[in-house]
C-alpha cells in the first residue's frame, strides 16, 4: 500500500468559478463522479485532483456544471510532479485538540494523554478534523451518547468520526464512503486504532437498503444530502438522531425542510466560519 500512494502521478484541474456558492459544492460533487478524488477550495473556485491514467480529453463531458448558464466557469490542468504524498503531510498535519478530550493526530505525532486518543494517516482522504465541518462533529460526538448504539458514518472520508463514534461506545459502526481512496484509507485508519466494530463499506446511498441504525452521522455536501435525506430517513430508527454537516448556515433552512419531509426535525446546532453542523432527531 505504502508503494502505491508514495507514487501515484496525478492530473491537477484548476476550475476557476463565478460565483463560487453554491457552485463549488455542485462542481466538486459532480467531479466526484467521474473519478477525481480530492479538492482544494481556492480563492477563484476549486483545484481538483486525478489520477492520471484516469484522465481523458472526454472527462468533463459527464460534467453537467460545464454547461451551466448560472455561473462561469474556467480550467487549467497540469500534471503534478511525481510526489511523496506521505512526506507532504509529514509536513503540513499538525495534530487538533477538540475541547480538550479528544486529540486528531498523525503516526509521527506524540499522544497528549487527552480522553480520546485518535491516529489518522489521512493521505488524499477527507476528515483530520481540521476543516470546520469535521471539528464540529467531533465536537456533537463528544457530548452525545452512543453507548450500545448501532450507528451510521456516511461519508466516512479518513473514518475518524466513526472510530470515534466507537471510543465512545458505539455498539456497530458502518462508515460508508463513495470513493476508493477513502474506503482504503478508512480501512488502514480502523486497524490503526483498535476499532474493530467499524465496518468500512464502499459506496453510496443504495448500500443502506434494509439497514436501521439508531444514530447518523452525515458529513457531506449539501446537494448529496438534499438528495439522499429520504434515505437515511428511512434507515433512522423513530426516536434517532442524525447530525448533519458539510453546508452553510444559509442552506440550513434548505436542510431542515427537507428532512421535516421525512419526519425529521430540527434540534440544536453550531456554527464554525459559517459552516454549520446541525443536530435533529426523527420524531
Amino acid at each position: 500500500m505504502e508503494n502505491k500512494i508514495t507514487n501515484l502521478i496525478y492530473v491537477e484541474y484548476d476550475f476557476k468559478v463565478e460565483p463560487q456558492q453554491p457552485w463549488n459544492d455542485v462542481l466538486m460533487a459532480q467531479l466526484g463522479e467521474v473519478g477525481f478524488e480530492s479538492f482544494i477550495e481556492t480563492e477563484k473556485g476549486v483545484k481538483a485532483y486525478l489520477l492520471q491514467s484516469l484522465d481523458s480529453d472526454s472527462l468533463l463531458d459527464g460534467v453537467n456544471m460545464m454547461e451551466n448558464e448560472l455561473c462561469d466557469l474556467a480550467f487549467a490542468k497540469a500534471v503534478v510532479p511525481p510526489t511523496n504524498w506521505n512526506a507532504e503531510w509529514e509536513k503540513n498535519f499538525d495534530p487538533i485538540t477538540v475541547k480538550n478530550r479528544c486529540e486528531v493526530r498523525a503516526p509521527f505525532h506524540k499522544a497528549s494523554g487527552v480522553e480520546y486518543d485518535i491516529v489518522i494517516e489521512p493521505k488524499m482522504s477527507f476528515g483530520t478534523g481540521h476543516h470546520q465541518t469535521t471539528h464540529m462533529m467531533i465536537e456533537h460526538l463528544l457530548e452525545e451518547d452512543v453507548t450500545g448504539l448501532d450507528v451510521l458514518d456516511m461519508g466516512s472520508g479518513t473514518g475518524v468520526l466513526g472510530i470515534l463514534a466507537q471510543m465512545r461506545g458505539a455498539a456497530l459502526v458502518d462508515a460508508v464512503d463513495i470513493d476508493t481512496w477513502c474506503f482504503e484509507n478508512a480501512l488502514e485508519n480502523v486497524e490503526r486504532n483498535n476499532t474493530d466494530k467499524v465496518n468500512v463499506i464502499l459506496g453510496g446511498a443504495e448500500v443502506l437498503d434494509g439497514k436501521n441504525y439508531d444514530f447518523i452521522i452525515a458529513n457531506i455536501n449539501r446537494n448529496i444530502l438534499l438528495q439522499d435525506i429520504p434515505v437515511y430517513a428511512s434507515t433512522l430508527k423513530s426516536g434517532g438522531t442524525i447530525l448533519f454537516s458539510g453546508f452553510y448556515k444559509e442552506d440550513l433552512e434548505h436542510i431542515t425542510s427537507k428532512c421535516n419531509e421525512s419526519g425529521i426535525y430540527y434540534d440544536s446546532h453550531i456554527e464554525k466560519d459559517s459552516w454549520i453542523a446541525a443536530k435533529m432527531t426523527k420524531k
